[in-house]
C-alpha cells in the first residue's frame, strides 16, 4: 500500500513540530493507541493544543459538546 504522506500533511492538525510520524497516519494512530491516546486530528484546535491526547480528556470534550 502506498503512503499518501503529502496529502495527509495537508490535513494534519498536529502542532507538535518534531513529530516523526506527521503525515504517516498509520504510524501515528498505532503510536497513540499504544499510549492509550487518540491522535491530535481527533481534537479541535483548542483541544489539540493542550497535548492531552488521553481517552479520558477526549470523553470529557465529547460530554461537553466540544468535539
Amino acid at each position: 500500500m502506498e503512503c499518501n504522506k503529502d496529502r495527509n500533511l495537508e490535513r494534519c492538525a498536529c502542532t507538535y513540530e518534531p513529530c516523526s510520524r506527521k503525515g504517516i497516519c498509520c504510524e501515528c494512530i498505532a503510536y497513540h493507541l499504544r499510549m492509550r491516546e487518540l491522535p491530535g486530528c481527533c481534537f479541535s484546535s483548542e483541544g489539540e493544543a493542550t497535548y492531552d491526547r488521553s481517552f479520558e480528556y477526549f470523553a470529557r470534550l465529547v460530554k461537553e459538546g466540544k468535539v
